[in-house]
């Protein structure tokens, strides 16, 4: 699917039609995005720092090569995948049809697969703001300076090298000895990124629950988000609910090859009209 997008000056526009980027970033999938003012939003991934502007016609990315755009974040934010037809589809069940209805701007975002895994383990029996305290801490700690006193995420390999006396300063209590695990079997190779990308869903799950720590929601997580295998399903407490009240048979066909993002619909707007 060809991206459309108007360059003006330093800014990249794309027009919000199944597109909101402000909700993608905020609806529990990414943990390094935040909201600067009205409409106007900040995070890093890959490496790199962006500005992204929304409002009611279209999403202005600021002061963005058309190289780093195309590259890090039309992917990352999905923009390839043709999310119109995908809500057609969805729309023949009443519960989805409901949810793409109210929420059809959700994107599954495609983050780094280390980032995900670790930032997935971080997330295990917290909340949002703390999960975001966590992974700043450690970024600040051991990540790369980008400037105005952000930082990338670091990679698994100086991780492993710091040791876990490093990730005492995040007070991730519990969770450092996951993370640290996590990342030695990923800078030796035992658990291989390569391998998982081009692998059967439950060969990725197998693979990454060789990690201490990572059971089938976390392995889960790590694969819709991180490796963009969007028929990755992962059950929280509320997709549990989801489940048992509205589909207590399992997800309709309509959902086979996409069971990830119908996840995200749903979650998302089960929690708001829960509220």
């Amino acid at each position: 699917m060809t991206v459309d997008y108007i360059k003006k000056h330093e800014n990249i526009s794309v027009a919000r039609e199944c597109f909101d980027a402000a909700l993608s970033v905020d609806c529990g999938q990414s943990f390094r995005w935040k909201t600067l003012g009205e409409n106007e939003v900040r995070g890093i991934a890959f490496g790199k720092a962006i500005t992204f502007r929304q409002s009611d016609e279209s999403v202005s990315f600021l002061g963005v090569s058309e190289e780093d755009f195309n590259e890090i974040w039309i992917p990352y934010f999905d923009l390839g995948r043709d999310y119109a037809a995908i809500c057609e589809r969805l729309k023949t069940d009443p519960y989805l049809g409901k949810a793409v209805t109210e929420f059809p701007g959700i994107r599954i975002l495609k983050q780094e697969p280390w980032e995900a895994v670790c930032s997935f383990i971080i997330s295990q029996n917290n909340n949002i703001p703390r999960i975001k305290g966590i992974i700043d801490r450690l970024c600040a700690a051991l990540g790369e300076p980008l400037g105005n006193g952000e930082f990338s995420f670091p990679s698994a390999e100086k991780i492993a090298a710091s040791g876990i006396e490093a990730l005492a300063p995040l007070r991730a209590g519990f969770r450092a000895k996951y993370i640290i695990d996590a990342a030695e079997k990923v800078a030796s190779g035992e658990v291989d990124f390569a391998k998982i990308a081009v692998s059967p869903l439950d060969e990725g799950r197998d693979e990454l629950i060789k990690i201490k720590g990572v059971g089938e929601k976390v392995a889960q997580c790590s694969l819709l988000y991180g490796f963009g295998k969007v028929d990755a399903f992962p059950v929280d407490v509320w997709v549990k609910r989801i489940m048992a009240e509205l589909y207590p048979d399992g997800l309709p066909e309509c959902t086979n090859g996409v069971r990830g993002i119908a996840q995200q619909y749903l979650f998302h707007w089960y929690r708001m009209n829960s509220k």
